[in-house]
């Protein structure tokens, strides 16, 4: 069953509210920067009130909403999740280490046993 995604058209406000959004970032930079001789408090206070309205102007809009409702959905299918017990993940941690030194003692076998084919059997470097 196939489902279909609806797209919201952006209206002329919407764009006007990130465009403040990204406004209200850049000012509260450009303030952080140009306040240093007014002192750290002030600006950390722009910094952080500058971020505070643009992350709130930013929620107002069709693309906040829009994302508090992704994060909503995604928060509610992490809880669907089935995570392993302790015991599974103890048995496939070991899994993985078995087959890594398995693994490592194939390769060294095979590493070696081309080094003995090529350079004692065909060139005869070793004797």
């Amino acid at each position: 069953m196939a489902t279909s995604q609806v797209e919201t058209v952006s209206t002329a406000a919407d764009k006007a509210k990130l465009a403040l959004a990204v406004a209200l970032l850049v000012g509260s930079l450009a303030g952080y920067y140009f306040l240093g001789q007014r002192g750290v408090l002030v600006q950390w206070g722009v910094l952080v009130g500058g971020l505070l309205a643009a992350c709130v102007v930013f929620f107002l809009s069709e693309s906040g909403r829009q994302l508090i409702g992704f994060a909503r959905e995604s928060w509610r299918e992490v809880g669907k999740v089935v995570w392993p017990t302790r015991k599974e993940t103890l048995q496939m941690t070991g899994y993985v280490f078995a087959f890594v030194v398995l693994m490592a003692f194939f390769l060294w076998f095979t590493d070696k046993t081309l080094e003995w084919v090529l350079y004692d059997l065909i060139l005869g470097w070793r004797k």
